[in-house]
């Protein structure tokens, strides 16, 4: 029975829970051309180039297409897809203003050999309303056996390719254990031709390079003095790569390769220096210290990469300066200046901890210890009433999710509906544990550890100077978690975050300053301070986890190490 009008209209109300659309792309005329050969000589050869070209460009005016662009026309490897003519031809294709529905290619080993990746590239193409068509291997890839067969395609590509290198390997591992290099030869080296043989003979640079090696050899000059001496003969050279060159065995007619699997052969090649010569440069080179060693954990720069530059915001590591026997503090960014003597740096950061730290009497101890238990007595108790509350969402999911699956047991549901719910159920329950365990504060001796912090803060500047490195990391992550920033024009340390915890305390020492200035009256009414409201004071304290404020005595760090106040 036809659906009348007057039903049609009541469907009309529930559109608003219509799921799911049709795709459409809106397929046009425009389309790229691709082409592309493997090596250099192909390339310069321009023949096979050609061809393709010409075989897209009467495909597609034979079905009508729009030629938007034409791209590569050059040689790239299609091992892998980091191609620079092939990138910015799918760059091209989604950016375009004109909607191109279709990359025109020679074959499909032309658009790509890399097999699973040239697939998934081409998936995410089709998803977008793109097709990589071939001229020489036509396939409807819109169907699901002609995308098959497209498929079967890339991967025969790149099974070709791999059996193509497999072979040219093997010839090369045949070639090398004769003796016979087959590649490019090394600076210093000609390859010429003679009888019809192809020779590796010493050139006149190959010369200079000699006397480098008798250079080090005999007078054990360094790189760069070696550098400005070859330099002066007219052969410019950069220091590392002559370190390169003394390394390389190929000089006293070695040849060393990976697809050798850790063989040495002799060459056949003409030795530039004896096997003696290289083997006491490269004793001379052992001898010499070998790039450097970074030590993480010095004493003498606590603040490495904490303090940040207040002009570019990047990090400021440390560095030494032996003939002074001084450390400094240097900005990352080259050009910018920003760099600051360690022990002054530390007098600034000092300065800095200042406002945080506690002058208190007896007396006033104990009105600021009152006060801070009151405060954080309050905020555990909202903590634990949130935690409750979810607590109890939790066990209501658990008992739908109970009954959820008891009504699929006795088929009261189907299993589609069993999955989309319970998928759901679980999905909220996960959210809960998350925000469950996030919002718990693990608590051990409240008046204790209110009492420790009071200490911590009264020998806030003390506590660092006298601390370890390890130590005095541990302490300022704690005090401003998100490091400090130095600013050089004006000589001064800022942050942008301080623990919530030494900003009340803050608040609370200028409350008992302004006692001891002649305030009639001390208020330590500061419940409801702002920086606590919604904030878990005991946690993400430092770059790298929590900060359980009440798991021990003293104030404990996550990974159980304690801060010790002398």
């Amino acid at each position: 029975m036809k659906p009348t009008t007057q039903n049609t209209n009541q469907l009309d109300a529930f559109d608003i829970f219509r799921k799911g659309s049709k795709q459409t792309f809106g397929y046009s005329n425009n389309c790229v051309i691709y082409t592309r050969v493997s090596t250099k000589e192909q390339a310069d050869n321009n023949m096979s180039l050609t061809t393709q070209k010409k075989a897209c460009e009467l495909y597609a005016q034979k079905h009508e297409y729009n030629v938007t662009g034409c791209f590569g026309g050059t040689y790239e490897s299609a091992k892998t897809d980091e191609r620079k003519e092939f990138n910015k031809m799918l760059a091209f294709v989604k950016k375009t203003k004109e909607k191109v529905s279709y990359i025109i290619v020679y074959s499909v080993d032309r658009f790509s050999r890399s097999g699973a990746n040239a697939i998934y590239i081409t998936e995410q193409l089709r998803k977008s309303g793109v097709m990589v068509v071939s001229v020489t291997q036509p396939t409807d890839s819109t169907t699901p056996s002609g995308s098959l067969q497209q498929n079967i395609q890339y991967i025969f590509s790149e099974y070709d390719n791999q059996l193509r290198r497999e072979k040219c390997m093997s010839g090369v591992k045949e070639a090398l254990l004769r003796g016979e290099w087959c590649h490019a030869a090394p600076l210093g080296y000609d390859i010429v031709r003679k009888d019809g043989k192809r020779l590796i003979v010493v050139n006149e640079k190959g010369q200079l390079l000699r006397k480098a090696f008798l250079w080090k050899a005999k007078f054990d000059m360094s790189n760069e003095e070696i550098r400005h001496k070859l330099a002066a003969l007219g052969f410019n050279l950069i220091a590392q790569r002559i370190s390169a060159m003394f390394r390389n065995p190929f000089y006293c007619g070695l040849i060393c390769h990976s697809a050798l699997e850790g063989k040495i052969i002799e060459g056949n090649h003409e030795a530039l220096i004896s096997k003696e010569i290289f083997l006491k440069v490269n004793n001379l080179l052992s001898k010499n210290a070998q790039g450097y060693t970074v030590k993480h954990e010095n004493e003498e720069i606590p603040l490495k990469n904490f303090v940040k530059c207040g002009q570019c915001g990047n990090s400021m590591p440390g560095y030494a300066v032996k003939k002074k026997g001084l450390w400094y503090y240097k900005c990352r960014t080259i050009g910018c200046c920003n760099n600051k003597s360690a022990k002054a740096l530390h007098n600034v950061f000092l300065n800095l901890l200042e406002p945080f730290q506690l002058y208190l009497t007896v007396k006033t101890k104990q009105l600021v210890q009152k006060e801070l238990m009151f405060t954080l007595s309050k905020e555990l108790q909202v903590k634990e009433e949130e935690n409750s509350i979810m607590k109890n969402q939790l066990l209501d999911i658990n008992s739908k999710l109970d009954r959820l699956e008891e009504r699929f047991i006795f088929e009261e549901i189907t299993k589609e509906q069993y999955v989309k719910f319970s998928e759901k159920f679980k999905i909220e329950r996960t959210e809960l544990y998350k925000q469950i365990e996030k919002s718990t504060i693990k608590v051990s001796n409240l008046e204790k550890s209110v009492e420790d912090l009071i200490s911590l803060a009264s020998k806030l500047r003390i506590l660092w100077s006298s601390s370890n490195y390890e130590g005095k990391v541990k302490l300022q992550n704690f005090v401003f978690p998100s490091g400090i920033r130095y600013f050089k024009k004006k000589d001064e340390c800022l942050t942008e975050k301080t623990n919530p915890l030494f900003s009340y305390i803050l608040h609370l020492k200028q409350v008992v300053d302004q006692k001891k200035i002649g305030t009639t009256e001390v208020d330590f009414n500061y419940s409801d301070l702002v920086e606590l409201q919604g904030v878990e004071p005991w946690s993400g304290v430092g770059n790298d986890g929590a900060f359980y404020m009440f798991s021990c005595n003293y104030c404990r760090i996550k990974d159980g190490s304690p801060l010790t106040i002398p």
